[in-house]
């Protein structure tokens, strides 16, 4: 998902004005934030409660994927920038955690309103920046505003427990107190869904934050931001800084941030995870996924043509949660023929074409990654039935589109299968029956560790903690030899008995039954397990509210104590 980007770095220099979001007569312009300065392309921080411009030469271009025209300029945040965001957050932690969790709930019922108020304002952002389509921009949107909307209930999510006179005169309680300062690094693909799963439940909970978006497509974040303060959020509970390793390595370092929520890909989310554990922090890192639908002959064709079509190339397969692999049980080539037929129907474009069913990808380097799986498929042995690489878009014919494609007769020992491609890529598998099928899913070659060897487990750790991201490079691709993704899967059946023995013995966090992308609402939490998620609790739910807090258990008498001292262990009997 996530990948750290060095390249495009460039030192600062003045170009034409551009509206924000947009250079081109071709899309709908927005208002201008607040933080936008004349002519400047460069994307500020925000440190204690003020935009502020980055003393840094060094920038990243951030690039409209259909286009390839320059949208903004990210800074890379200086250490002292950095720090002066972290002390922001710790200077305004004390006042925060004492404000009335009532009056965090408030401040979060008029975010929720704010944000349906720019909807679109946010929705073209992202479309600019990212590349979806505008009706997947304001999904994108929608899916992080339930989660500030399951925020406005925090009182009741962060209630403790009591338990009356456990001995004689002595009560004892519970509580949830917030850690202090926390974090979080974005991806690319979901620019306002993933800042919205973290830090609308880490400051209603009573923390402060920093957020570091992705280089690529910041400008949801800056909104966001903004939005925040303008429904009255104190200066220094939010807190912006840009970058790429060194930021989230002074992330992972720092002394003062108690905790760290990451989503990307598995080559940095175990960097970031064995580095911040070793510095004494929590941390919640959700990563790459390979997501398997099985198909039985029962299965409603209609429904499940549908519901494979748009999770295999919805967003341009850009999603984590992407059903990219698919199982028939039974004959294969009458649903391969069909999902051909719908997939040729869909229409690639630029994301402000209302009649776009899906944009481009992130990046050129996306694109090639793309497209040398689907040759690396080919001429390892599977049916090419539906070739999209070489897709052009009249009036965009720069822009990083690849159309839905299709491969069968892929089996598990393919590159193409092992590894989460990440585009509009749809691989077509065939067993003869429902447990060949689970075995299937359950074994994807990239086996994620079950820590047989723990010695060895514990070898790739300390090369994590003790090299840097791209140092590290070799130490993770060995401990993904001994891993298995485990974010989601899905069946499509008429048969409760096939449903109820696949949803039992599936290996997957989040299950689907006739459900193509098993993305739960907020009230439960995003589930990914084995190495798809590195961590103990996960995102948003209850598990997120636990993550973001820290249990204090209280006992206390009220009662004449009675004379003499005993030096015994104290117990709950009458003595």
């Amino acid at each position: 998902m996530l990948q750290f980007s060095i390249q495009r770095v460039r030192n600062t220099r003045r170009l034409s004005p551009w509206i924000f979001g947009v250079a081109n007569s071709r899309f709908s312009t927005v208002a201008e934030p607040s933080w936008r300065h004349g002519n400047s392309l460069r994307i500020p921080n925000l440190i204690g409660g003020s935009f502020v411009d980055s003393h840094s030469s060094d920038s990243i271009d951030v690039i409209n994927p259909a286009t390839q025209e320059v949208v903004s300029q990210v800074p890379l945040t200086t250490k002292e920038e950095f720090k002066s965001a972290v002390s922001a957050a710790k200077e305004a932690f004390p006042s925060w955690r004492n404000t009335p969790i009532t009056t965090r709930q408030r401040i979060m019922f008029k975010l929720q309103e704010l944000i349906r108020k720019n909807m679109d304002k946010l929705a073209l952002n992202i479309t600019t920046e990212q590349g979806k389509t505008l009706k997947d921009a304001q999904g994108d949107v929608f899916r992080g505003l339930e989660v500030v909307e399951h925020a406005c209930g925090m009182a009741t999510l962060q209630m403790g427990e009591y338990v009356s006179n456990v001995s004689n005169g002595i009560d004892t309680y519970s509580i949830r107190e917030p850690l202090g300062v926390c974090a979080g690094i974005c991806p690319f693909n979901f620019p306002a869904m993933i800042p919205l799963w973290m830090f609308p439940v880490a400051v209603t909970c009573g923390n402060t934050f920093v957020l570091k978006p992705s280089e690529k497509d910041p400008g949801a974040s800056m909104i966001l931001a903004e939005l925040l303060m303008e429904a009255g959020l104190p200066d220094g509970v939010l807190n912006i800084v840009h970058g790429t390793n060194d930021t989230v390595n002074a992330i992972c370092d720092d002394e003062d941030i108690r905790a760290v929520s990451f989503v990307g890909s598995n080559t940095a989310g175990m960097h970031i995870y064995s580095r911040a554990s070793a510095s004494g922090k929590r941390v919640q890192s959700n990563m790459g996924a390979k997501n398997h639908g099985v198909v039985m002959p029962d299965a409603n064709v209609d429904a499940t043509l549908n519901a494979l079509v748009a999770a295999g190339f919805g967003a341009a397969g850009q999603r984590c949660m992407a059903l990219s692999t698919v199982v028939f049980v039974g004959d294969s080539k009458f649903w391969e023929e069909k999902i051909v037929e719908r997939a040729k129907a869909l229409k690639v474009g630029a994301g402000t074409d209302p009649e776009a069913d899906l944009g481009p990808v992130i990046s050129k380097q996306a694109k090639e990654r793309v497209c040398r799986l689907v040759q690396s498929g080919v001429e390892s042995g599977a049916r090419l039935l539906l070739d999209g690489r070489n897709i052009k878009v009249p009036g965009y014919e720069q822009g990083n589109f690849i159309g839905p494609t299709v491969l069968a007769d892929v089996t598990a020992d393919m590159e193409c299968y092992k590894e989460e491609i990440f585009g509009p890529v749809l691989i077509c598998m065939q067993a003869d029956t429902l447990d060949e099928a689970i075995n299937i899913v359950n074994r994807n070659k990239y086996r994620l560790f079950p820590f047989r060897s723990k010695l060895l487990f514990m070898f790739v750790v300390f090369s994590l903690i003790n090299f840097s991201l791209f140092e590290n490079y070799n130490a993770v691709m060995m401990l993904s030899l001994f891993c298995r993704y485990g974010n989601g899967a899905a069946i499509f059946t008429s048969s409760g008995l096939a449903a109820r023995k696949f949803q039992t013995e599936i290996e997957a966090g989040q299950v689907g039954i006739n459900v193509p992308i098993p993305v739960p609402l907020p009230f439960f939490s995003f589930t990914g397990s084995k190495a798809s998620f590195a961590g103990d609790l996960n995102f948003y739910g209850k598990a997120g509210v636990q993550f973001y807090t820290q249990i204090k258990t209280v006992t206390q008498q009220w009662k004449d104590l009675p004379g003499g001292v005993s030096l015994a262990m104290p117990t709950s009997q009458k003595s």
